[in-house]
């Protein structure tokens, strides 16, 4: 069983402050949704959560450790998925995905055939996209390539999923099939935190709206004081 916390935690983007003492605690098959108006630092979050952004104050840990200890681990155990598709136009399908799983996004477990042509099959036949391995990305559609993206999650096992607006231009099967590979995700221990404007009928996913931890709320005023 897995336990990932956030204690407290700052952030504050070219001078402003976006969120102040926001906390939270995830055990192994737990999901976290973000949600709050534009500007409330969801995707903020997610990459504080992902250590590609700083805290400007209060720490994360994974396990009763600090992340800090060992950011490398924590790198390897999840999978971040951001607002914009990381999809090169250049490559074809399989050459982004394989790109993807030479760098690690399937997670340190995800093993050396993570980036085979039948590893990449399997992982587009969960998006219904086998029929465009080969088709260089510049041909996508925005919502063909956003399922590209999504596809990186079936590259292999990670214990933590960081997914922003994931399912933004899907249309109602695909979005049908991400909640369903979510499902199966937290089925085997893993966590999810993501963001969305819709209800995306997680069942007993939890709701964590940052609207309430900006300035002058009550919880970013305990915030501040605590500071």
């Amino acid at each position: 069983m897995n336990r990932f916390e956030a204690e407290a935690l700052d952030c504050r983007r070219g001078g402003r402050q976006v969120f102040k003492g926001l906390s939270f605690a995830l055990s192994s098959g737990d999901a976290l949704i973000l949600t709050g108006p534009n500007g409330s630092g969801k995707s903020s979050l997610l990459r504080i959560l992902a250590g590609l952004l700083p805290a400007a104050g209060g720490g994360l840990r994974w396990n009763d450790r600090p992340l800090a200890e060992d950011p490398d681990a924590h790198r390897g155990r999840l999978c971040y998925l951001g607002h914009l598709d990381a999809v090169k136009p250049a490559l074809s399908v399989a050459e982004n995905l394989a790109f993807w799983a030479g760098a690690g996004s399937g997670g340190a477990n995800a093993g050396a055939n993570a980036g085979s042509r039948e590893a990449i099959g399997r992982a587009l036949e969960t998006v219904a996209l086998t029929h465009l391995i080969d088709l260089p990305a510049r041909f996508l559609s925005a919502g063909q390539k956003r399922r590209v993206n999504l596809a990186r999650l079936a590259l292999g096992p990670t214990d933590l999923w960081l997914l922003d607006e994931p399912a933004t231009a899907l249309d109602v099967e695909t979005t049908g099939r991400l909640v369903e590979t979510i499902d199966s995700h937290r089925l085997a221990g893993g966590m999810v935190v993501l963001s969305t404007h819709a209800d995306l009928g997680l069942g007993t996913a939890r709701n964590l709206d940052l609207g309430d931890y900006q300035a002058g709320t009550a919880a970013g005023a305990a915030g501040t004081a605590a500071a």
